[in-house]
C-alpha cells in the first residue's frame, strides 16, 4: 500500500464529509467511515464517498451472534469494502461465519481493545492483566478464526506482527508528535505504527480538524 493513511470521515453531515474527502484525497490512501457516518447516510452516503475513487473502510465494529453478524456482512457486500470490522470479543463462531460471508475483495479485521481504554478499564468489565496481553489473546483468536487481521493500538502492534507475520493490522488513536491525545489513552506517532508494522494507518482529529486538513494530511504522509 503506498499511502497507508486512511482519514476517518466521522462527520454526521455528508456535504461535510465530501467537502473534506475532497481536499485530502491526493494526501490518504482511502476513508474511514464509523458509526457515526453510517448511521446517518446509510448506502448512499458510502456511496457518495466511494465515488471519489479511494478505498472505503467500514469500521462498523459488528458484534452480535453470528448468524445475524452474517447477515449483516451480506448486506454491505453490494457496497464492496475494502475492509470491515467486527468485534473479537463476540468469539471464534462469530469471526468465521463474518469472514465466510463477506467479498472475497474485502478485509475482515478484529477489533481487540478500543485505544480509549486502558488496564482499568479492562479490570472494570471483569478482564484480568494487562491490555497487551488482552490483545495478543484475542489476536490469536481472530487468526485461529480465519480472519485477515486486527485493529489494535501502536503499542501492541509491533508484537502483533511478530506473531502473525502475514497479518493485516489497522492502528487508530494515532497522534503526529505534539498534537493533542483527547480521548485517546494508548497513542503512538503515524510513523512509529507504521515503522512497527501497521498495514494501515486511521487518522481522524489532527486532519480533520486542522485549519488546513489538506497540508496536515501531507504533512503526515511526508513523515512516513
Amino acid at each position: 500500500m503506498s499511502n497507508p493513511v486512511y482519514l476517518a470521515l466521522d462527520l454526521p453531515q455528508l456535504d461535510a464529509a465530501k467537502a473534506l474527502a475532497e481536499k485530502v484525497k491526493a494526501h490518504v490512501g482511502g476513508f474511514k467511515l464509523g458509526l457515526e457516518f453510517f448511521c446517518a447516510h446509510g448506502h448512499h452516503g458510502v456511496h457518495e464517498i466511494a465515488h471519489l475513487g479511494l478505498p472505503i473502510f467500514l469500521d462498523l465494529k459488528l458484534h452480535d451472534i453470528p448468524n445475524t453478524v452474517a447477515g449483516a456482512m451480506q448486506a454491505i457486500h453490494v457496497l464492496e469494502p475494502a475492509i470491515v470490522t467486527v468485534h473479537a470479543c463476540g468469539g471464534r463462531a462469530m469471526m468465521e461465519d463474518a469472514k465466510a460471508a463477506a467479498g472475497s475483495g474485502t478485509k475482515v479485521v478484529a477489533v481487540t481493545m478500543l485505544t480509549s481504554l486502558d488496564e482499568r478499564d479492562l479490570e472494570r468489565t471483569g478482564v484480568a492483566g494487562s491490555a497487551h496481553d488482552q490483545v495478543m489473546r484475542l489476536a490469536d483468536l481472530a487468526h485461529a478464526a480465519g480472519l485477515d487481521g486486527i485493529v489494535c493500538s501502536g503499542e501492541e502492534v509491533g508484537a502483533v506482527r511478530r506473531q502473525w507475520k502475514d497479518g493485516f493490522f489497522v492502528v487508530p488513536g494515532l497522534r503526529p508528535a505534539g498534537s493533542a491525545v483527547g480521548d485517546q489513552k494508548r497513542v503512538v506517532t503515524p510513523r512509529q505504527a507504521r515503522d512497527d508494522g501497521a498495514s494501515v494507518l486511521v487518522i481522524g482529529r489532527p486532519i480533520s480538524r486542522a485549519e488546513e486538513p489538506a497540508t496536515a494530511a501531507r504533512a503526515i504522509e511526508a513523515t512516513l
